[in-house]
C-alpha cells in the first residue's frame, strides 16, 4: 500500500514505527541499529508494507544524521590517550585493518568476487570487513565492567585506529575508480590540508571563540555544530565527502575542555537524526538473492575468523595468550562504519546495491553472534588457549614459571589485582618503618592474568604469578595450601568464570585452616559471604584500603574474630536505600 507522505509525516512513521521495533529488539539485548535497519525494510518501497515509497523525503534528513554521527565519534577519539596506549594499542592497530584487507581480497577473490570498471565490489567488500563496531564492544564491555581491562584497552585503542583507518578510506573514496594515481594522491593531499586546517583554526583560533560564548551553555553545542558543517561544507568544497569533514571536525575538538558537555549535548540529537539514517538505509534493501545470502554468510564467517590476526601481534608483545585472545574475540563484527563506507559507493555509483546489502546482512549476522561472544569470551578464550598450546605455543605460565612456583610457600596470596587490592598493597608498603613493611610485603604472592601487572609487581620486587584464578589448579601450583590468609580482592560484578564464594570453596578445600577475605560492593551479599565462612568481607565503599590494610595485618597475627563480629552487627543493622 503506497501511502502519500511529506516530509513531517515520513519523519513520523520512521521514527514511530523504529520505536515500537526497538523496544522488541533491545528486549533480547541486540544492536539497535539492527532494529532501524529492519525498520526500513518494513515500510520501505523495496520488500516491506510501502509506507513511504518516496526516500528523498527522508534522505536529507537522513545524511545531516550521517554528518552528526561522524563529528561524535570524532569528538570521542581522544589522540593523545591514544598514542599512550603503548605498543600493544599502536601496533595492533596500525596493522590489523591492512592484515585484514589483504586476507579480504584473498577470501572473496575465491567467491568470485572481482573489481570491474565502475564496480569496486572486491575492494570495497574487504576495507568493509576489515573494521569492527565501536558501539557494541564498548555498550558489551561496559556492560561486563570489563572495558578498564587491559584486554578491554587494547580493543578500544585498536577501534579508535580503526575509525582513523576509515578517515583515509573517506579520502580516497571520491577519486576511488580512477586508476590514476594522481587523482587519489590529490584525494590525500586534499585531505591533509584539510586536516591541517582544522587543526590549526582548533588551535589557534577557536579556543578564543569558544572562552567567549562558554559562559552561555547553550551557545557552546550551536558553536560546536557551527564548526562541525563548517568543515563539512569545506570538505564537500574541494572534492571529498562532507562526512570526512564531519570527522576532523570532532577529533579536532576532542581535547577541548568543553568536549563532554558538547558530546551530552549533541548525542540526543544525533540519536534522532542516526535513527532516520538507518531507517533510509534499510529502506534501499531489495529482496537478497541466494548468492547475496551465501557471500554474507561467508563475509560473516570471514569477519570472526580474520580478527585472530590480532592474536600473533599481541602474543609477540609478551602479553600471554589470554591477553591476545580476549581483544580478538572483542573485534569480530563489521562496524557501523562499514555500512557508512559501503552506503556513500552505493551514492557515488563505485558498488551495485547488492553489496551494500551484503555489508548490512554482514553487519545484521556478526552483530548478533558477536553479542554472544563477547558474553562468553572467557570461556571461548579458554578453548582457543588450549587449543594454541597444542601446537606448541607457551603462555606465561610456563614451565620455567612452574618450576619457580614450586618453592613458592607464601603465608598471604592475593586472588586478583585491581585497584581495591593496589590500593590496599600500597598502604602495606607504607605502613611503618621501611624495614617493617619489606618484611610484610615479602610475605606476599599475587596471582593475576593481567600481564601489565606482573612486569610492575615485578619491578616492586613483589612476588607474583601468572594464572587463572578460576582454576583450581592454579591454586595448587601457587602453594595455596601453604597459605595462611587468602584475600579474594575482586567482587563477583568483576569476576569472570568463578565467584568469591567458589574461590572460598577452593581455597578451604586445600587449606582447610587458612583464613579467607572475600570482597563485595552489596550488603546483603556481605552477610551472606559471613554466613558462609568467610573470615572478613571487604566493601570498599565502606572501609578504607588503610583500614582494610590494617585489619588484614591483624587478621593474620591474631585473628579476624573480632573485627567479623563487629562487622556484622554493623552491616545487619545498616540499612540503605540501595545495599
Amino acid at each position: 500500500m503506497n501511502v502519500p507522505t511529506d516530509l513531517l509525516s515520513a519523519i513520523g512513521i520512521c521514527t514511530g514505527a523504529a520505536a515500537l521495533i526497538a523496544a522488541v529488539t533491545w528486549r533480547f539485548k541486540q544492536p539497535l541499529i539492527i532494529a532501524y535497519l529492519v525498520t526500513g525494510v518494513i515500510i520501505g518501497p523495496n520488500i516491506g508494507f510501502r509506507w513511504i515509497s518516496n526516500q528523498d523525503s527522508v534522505q536529507t534528513v537522513a545524511e545531516i544524521g550521517l554528518i552528526l554521527l561522524l563529528f561524535v565519534i570524532g569528538l570521542e577519539i581522544d589522540l593523545r590517550k591514544m598514542a599512550s596506549g603503548g605498543a600493544a594499542v599502536l601496533l595492533t592497530g596500525a596493522l590489523q585493518v591492512p592484515i585484514c584487507i589483504a586476507l579480504g581480497l584473498a577470501f572473496f577473490a575465491v567467491f568470485g568476487v572481482r573489481n570491474a570498471p565502475g564496480n569496486s565490489a572486491l575492494l570495497y567488500l574487504a576495507a568493509c570487513t576489515s573494521l569492527s563496531s565501536t558501539l557494541i564492544v564498548v555498550k558489551l564491555l561496559n556492560d561486563k565492567f570489563e572495558l578498564d581491562t587491559l584486554p578491554g584497552r587494547i580493543s578500544l585503542g585498536v577501534l579508535v585506529l580503526q575509525d582513523l583507518w576509515a578517515v583515509a578510506m573517506l579520502a580516497v573514496q571520491p577519486n576511488l575508480l580512477n586508476p590514476n594515481l594522481v587523482p587519489l594522491l590529490g584525494s590525500l593531499w586534499r585531505g591533509a590540508v584539510l586536516v591541517v586546517l582544522g587543526f590549526a583554526l582548533a588551535k589557534y583560533a577557536l579556543p578564543y571563540l569558544f572562552r567567549t560564548v562558554a559562559k552561555a551553555p547553550e551557545l557552546v553545542l550551536v558553536s560546536a555544530l557551527g564548526w562541525c558543517f563548517f568543515l563539512a561544507g569545506a570538505a564537500s568544497l574541494i572534492g571529498l565527502s562532507r562526512e570526512m569533514g564531519a570527522l576532523i571536525a570532532g577529533v579536532s575538538l576532542s581535547t577541548f575542555p568543553y568536549t563532554t558537555d558538547v558530546v551530552a549535548k549533541a548525542v540526543s540529537i544525533r540519536d534522532f537524526f542516526v535513527t532516520l539514517f538507518f531507517v533510509a538505509l534499510g529502506m534501499q534493501i531489495t529482496i537478497p538473492s541466494l548468492q547475496v545470502m551465501e557471500l554474507a554468510l561467508a563475509a560473516s564467517a570471514f569477519v570472526i575468523v580474520s580478527r585472530v590476526v590480532v592474536v600473533p601481534i599481541l602474543y609477540a608483545l609478551r602479553l600471554g595468550l589470554r591477553t591476545s585472545i580476549v581483544p580478538a574475540i572483542n573485534l569480530a563484527q563489521v562496524s557501523e562504519f562499514s555500512i557508512v563506507i559501503a552506503s556513500l559507493g552505493v551514492t557515488m555509483h563505485q558498488i551495485s546495491q547488492d553489496v551494500l546489502t551484503v555489508v548490512i546482512v554482514t553487519f545484521a549476522l556478526t552483530s548478533v553472534v558477536s553479542t554472544y561472544m563477547i558474553n562468553s569470551s572467557h570461556a571461548i578464550q579458554r578453548v582457543l588457549a588450549a587449543a594454541f598450546k597444542t601446537v606448541g605455543l607457551k603462555d606465561l605460565d610456563s614451565a620455567a614459571q612452574k618450576d619457580e612456583q614450586a618453592d613458592l610457600h607464601q603465608p598471604v596470596i592475593f586472588l586478583g589485582f585491581f585497584r581495591d587490592a593496589s590500593s590496599i598493597l600500597y598502604e602495606f608498603e607504607h605502613e611503618g618503618s621501611a624495614e617493617e613493611a619489606r618484611q610484610f610485603i615479602d610475605k606476599i604472592l599475587v596471582i593475576d592474568f593481567n600481564p601489565t601487572v606482573m612486569r610492575e609487581l615485578r619491578r616492586r620486587s613483589i612476588k607474583c604469578i601468572y594464572g587463572d584464578i578460576a582454576h583450581a589448579d592454579t591454586l595448587r601450583h601457587a602453594g595455596v595450601e601453604h597459605a595462611m590468609l587468602v584475600v579474594s580482592s575482586i567482587t563477583d560484578d568483576v569476576l569472570r568464570g568463578t565467584s568469591n564464594l567458589r574461590l572460598m570453596n577452593a581455597v578451604h578445600s586445600q587449606a582447610p585452616n587458612a583464613r579467607v577475605v572475600l570482597t563485595s560492593d552489596h550488603i546483603p551479599q556481605a552477610l551472606k559471604f559471613y554466613e558462609q565462612g568467610a573470615d572478613f568481607v571487604f566493601v570498599p565503599r565502606l572501609y578504607s584500603a588503610a583500614a582494610c590494610a590494617r585489619i588484614l595485618r591483624k587478621g593474620l597475627s591474631g585473628g579476624f574474630e573480632e573485627i567479623r563480629s563487629q562487622a556484622i552487627e554493623h552491616l545487619s543493622h545498616r540499612q540503605e536505600v540501595l545495599a
